[in-house]
């Protein structure tokens, strides 16, 4: 997904801290790549809202990135499931995670 996706989350100590994320999604079929472009606002926004709910423990963690990135993976398939009658992700893939 072009581009990357920047947003913010709450620290332990109340105070923003930042995330920066590129995200790769892997269809099993070439052809719903224009659905899935098509919707990809929808899908953005949806990621933006998980990765703002985290703490900021789990985003510092190995295992909470990869809690993230399946339940990004879940929420977003079950999504183009309500909006195109079918899951089209075969998987989701975190290529840059930074945060501060």
């Amino acid at each position: 997904m072009e581009p990357e996706i920047t947003t913010n989350y709450v620290t332990d100590s109340s105070r923003l801290g930042y995330i920066r994320v590129s995200i790769e999604l892997m269809l099993e079929d070439a052809n719903n790549v224009a659905i899935v472009e098509h919707h990809a606002p929808l899908i953005r926004s949806t990621i933006i809202e998980i990765l703002g709910e985290q703490d900021e423990e789990k985003i510092q963690s190995l295992t909470g990135r990869e809690e993230i990135r399946r339940y990004c993976f879940e929420t977003v398939n079950q999504l183009l499931e309500q909006e195109v009658g079918e899951p089209l992700l075969v998987n989701l893939l975190f290529t840059k995670f930074l945060y501060q």
